[in-house]
């Protein structure tokens, strides 16, 4: 049986939980049950943390870190052109 419950929300929360539901194709009643069902199981185990420690060998400070290791990883270079006068391989689409 359900029963009725009066909630009191922010004029931004409530915009976002409208957006957030319709995008769904939801009613706000639906949203709100389906997140009170999602914070209140018993297992609440985020994937992301689970895949933690899941690759060996990372720097020990990387999450104090991360921007720099992500610049000296990734490094940016322009691509070389291909020598002029040989055509691509690829065929042109004509539209």
């Amino acid at each position: 049986m359900t029963k009725p419950l009066q909630v009191y929300m922010e004029e931004e929360d409530l915009v976002r939980l409208e957006a957030w539901s319709r995008e769904r194709g939801w009613t706000k009643s639906q949203a709100v049950r389906a997140a009170v069902r999602a914070m209140t199981r018993k297992e609440r185990t985020d994937p992301l943390l689970n895949a933690s420690g899941m690759i060996d060998g990372l720097p020990a400070d990387l999450s104090a870190n991360f921007d720099r290791h992500l610049e000296e990883t990734f490094v940016v270079t322009t691509p070389s052109s291909r020598p002029r006068g040989k055509a691509s391989s690829r065929s042109r689409i004509r539209r």
